[in-house]
């Protein structure tokens, strides 16, 4: 576009200097000077100047040509373009030999032809003219200062819509991309989530399986003992299943926005005293301990009575699910307050995560890889569902955690106001 702008910037400059140059040449060739022309009635006078040619630069001041070159760079659509020239003459060579007429600036660009644009037109006398081989040769020479950045002025607004178009197309091409992966990262979650939901329904429904088939053993059928355990095995996995459904009824309530917490004063004390008392069988299976340090003076704070212990249940969950093989785990959870907030901080000395992990554990349907070892039960929603809960809450909550040796969840709530 630049290319092709300078041509035509080109070849107007050439077409109004060679407008003029032509004007300028029926004028040239006059056998009588001005000066004898003025008193043509001496006839006594006659000299050998009035067989002298007149120049073209004798004829006009440098006022009158500049209006004449103003006016063919009007004509050739030129009128904010800034020029300089002169009218010279020049010997048999081309050489210049005397500057008749000039610019006031002529002389500090005429040498730099590089990063100027010249045109020199030679004023020749019409041809058959009484003076066409007599007339000293002229020419006339135009310059346009900085042509190169006169071109790019002219070309401002194009080059803007170009630049508009290649960042629109940039950006086109960037959405697409992170529309692409986005996809492939939803198909992967997709995926894993329909892996994850169907072995955790599959084993309830396998082990419900085998408890009729074997109900309707003759022996256990007369064993009052047998059919109560078995009995017992089927209610436990029934309410699995219903727990992991409800799970799945929760992400998607909160996809919609639709909890509405009903907000209560709840002393926090209390709630994580019930929630540790629940835990108690299943650390002692592990030989595992909750150890409390809750030096808060004020626990009191606006909570749902439903959603808050959820959360703090779902973590200390994570804390017991997630520990070492062959290791007790040890949970300490502890609370502080001030003025305004308090901070609830539950530590564990369990598996840890990377850094990695730690990015992206509030995702939802997001757990950590294991390879295809699948010890750990679970869809993914459980963070998921503390992050937007302690949100709802108007809290903060943040983890720090180190492969090997443990995960540390640090609350922070707003205290319940006067």
């Amino acid at each position: 576009m630049i290319v092709v702008e300078e041509k035509q910037f080109r070849d107007k400059i050439i077409a109004a200097t060679e407008t003029v140059g032509a004007e300028l040449s029926e004028y040239k060739g006059n056998m009588l000077s001005q000066s004898n022309t003025t008193f043509p009635w001496k006839q006594d006078q006659f000299t050998l100047d009035m067989l002298r040619p007149t120049t073209v630069g004798s004829r006009f001041t440098a006022g009158q040509l500049n209006d004449k070159i103003k006016k063919a760079f009007i004509l050739n659509g030129l009128e904010k373009i800034r020029f300089e020239f002169s009218l010279a003459s020049t010997n048999p060579y081309g050489e210049v030999t005397y500057f008749e007429r000039q610019s006031a600036n002529f002389g500090k660009f005429y040498e730099d032809s590089a990063n100027h644009l010249s045109w020199i037109y030679p004023i020749e006398p019409m041809s058959g003219s009484i003076g066409e081989n007599l007339s000293p040769r002229e020419i006339l020479w135009v310059i346009v200062p900085n042509s190169a950045g006169v071109v790019l002025k002219e070309l401002r607004g194009r080059i803007a819509v170009a630049g508009l178009f290649t960042l629109i197309i940039f950006a086109a091409f960037y959405l697409t991309v992170n529309t692409m992966l986005r996809q492939k990262k939803l198909s992967e979650i997709k995926n894993d989530f329909i892996n994850n939901m169907t072995h955790e329904f599959k084993t309830p429904l396998a082990t419900i399986s085998l408890a009729v088939d074997a109900m309707k053993n003759e022996k256990v059928l007369s064993d009052k003992e047998k059919m109560n355990y078995f009995s017992s095995i089927i209610k436990e996995e029934n309410q699995r299943m219903n727990r992991q459904v409800e799970t799945i009824l929760k992400a998607a309530l909160l996809d919609r926005q639709d909890v509405n917490l009903m907000l209560k004063p709840t002393h926090v004390h209390d709630v994580i005293k019930d929630i540790a008392d629940n835990f108690t069988l299943q650390l002692n299976d592990k030989n595992g301990k909750v150890e409390m340090d809750l030096e808060a003076t004020n626990d009191l704070i606006d909570a749902d009575e439903v959603h808050f212990p959820n959360l703090i249940n779902n973590l200390v969950d994570n804390s017991v699910k997630y520990s070492k093989d062959n290791v007790p785990p040890e949970i300490k959870i502890s609370t502080v307050a001030n003025g305004k907030n308090m901070t609830i901080r539950l530590e564990d000395n369990g598996i840890g995560m990377t850094k990695e992990t730690v990015k992206r554990i509030f995702e939802k349907f997001y757990r950590a890889h294991t390879g295809n070892i699948h010890n750990v039960k679970g869809f993914g929603l459980g963070l998921s569902y503390v992050k937007t809960m302690v949100d709802a809450h108007g809290g903060h909550i943040k983890v720090d955690s180190t492969p090997g040796k443990g995960s540390i969840f640090t609350l922070e709530l707003p205290l319940r106001k006067n």
